[in-house]
């Protein structure tokens, strides 16, 4: 009898994830055979927890704070991706425990922005980026290999949004945080990925003036789905998207190495993990 495959979420704190609800729904809309539960690891036990995760019958895992880097260098193998954007948010595990790194952040992102802007092109103008942490690594990359001509990257610390564009090069400006609401004609893309506007963070300021009126505007929080810079957006007349679909797309690609079938993103799915 083949053993029912494993997959979970690996986290400190992890009983915030989103995850298990998504992956159940998919896996109970499929009729597949296969659990998917939260994982509490503390930074001392990942290396240990890794190595006895096959042993278990787990065919996979994602990663969230704190420990997307560390699961990186702890693989014994790791996507291009992975390694441009150093960090692994889905890790896969062969028939001999050998443990393979992925990072679907940027993946999420892009296919979230395809589903709900379909019209949106990333190589037709220059993207504004808000912050400089492993999301926003993410992003760029997947922004840069989707042809987007000009990344303009803004972070409260301006030391980590310079050390960005030095690594990744030319395309990468750095734009001071106080002059973020400046010169907004010609942006096709403005992304915040702070936590500025989170339920219980403090506001993002964000003059949202003289963009064009097809300019997208998106936001990678989803607590609130609404948020205050996409309230404005939408009052505005600009296009919007919610950060919702970044999770749920980002999961994709982990769900089918897992359990062999390629999940749909649908309504139904964002009700369900939404809770309605």
């Amino acid at each position: 009898m083949s053993k029912i495959p494993l997959a979970g979420v690996i986290g400190c704190p992890v009983g915030h994830s989103r995850s298990p609800l998504l992956h159940g729904t998919w896996l109970r809309q499929y009729g597949i055979a296969g659990h998917y539960m939260p994982l509490h690891v503390e930074g001392a036990d990942l290396t240990d927890v890794l190595r006895a995760l096959p042993r278990m019958g787990f065919v996979g895992a994602n990663v969230t704070i704190p420990h997307k880097e560390a699961a990186l260098a702890l693989a014994d193998s790791a996507s291009d991706v992975a390694k441009q954007i150093g960090a692994a948010n889905t890790l896969s595990f062969d028939a001999d425990g050998r443990c393979h790194a992925d990072n679907t952040d940027g993946y999420g992102f892009m296919a979230n922005l395809a589903q709900n802007a379909p019209d949106w092109r990333p190589n037709a103008a220059p993207a504004l980026l808000l912050g400089a942490g492993g999301a926003a690594r993410a992003i760029i990359v997947a922004l840069l290999d989707a042809g987007c001509p000009e990344i303009r990257l803004s972070n409260r610390t301006p030391a980590r949004a310079e050390a960005l564009a030095t690594e990744f090069g030319p395309r990468l400006r750095v734009v001071e945080w106080a002059a973020r609401g400046r010169d907004l004609g010609d942006l096709g893309l403005l992304v915040n990925t702070t936590s500025l506007g989170m339920a219980g963070q403090p506001a993002l300021e964000m003059p949202l003036a003289g963009m064009a009126s097809d300019a997208l505007v998106t936001d990678i929080v989803y607590t609130p789905l609404k948020t205050d810079l996409l309230a404005r957006a939408e009052m505005q007349g600009l296009r919007m998207v919610d950060g919702l679909g970044m999770l749920l797309h980002q999961a994709v690609p982990g769900f089918e190495r897992w359990f062999g079938q390629r999940p749909d993103v649908t309504q139904g799915l964002r009700a369900a993990v939404l809770g309605q």
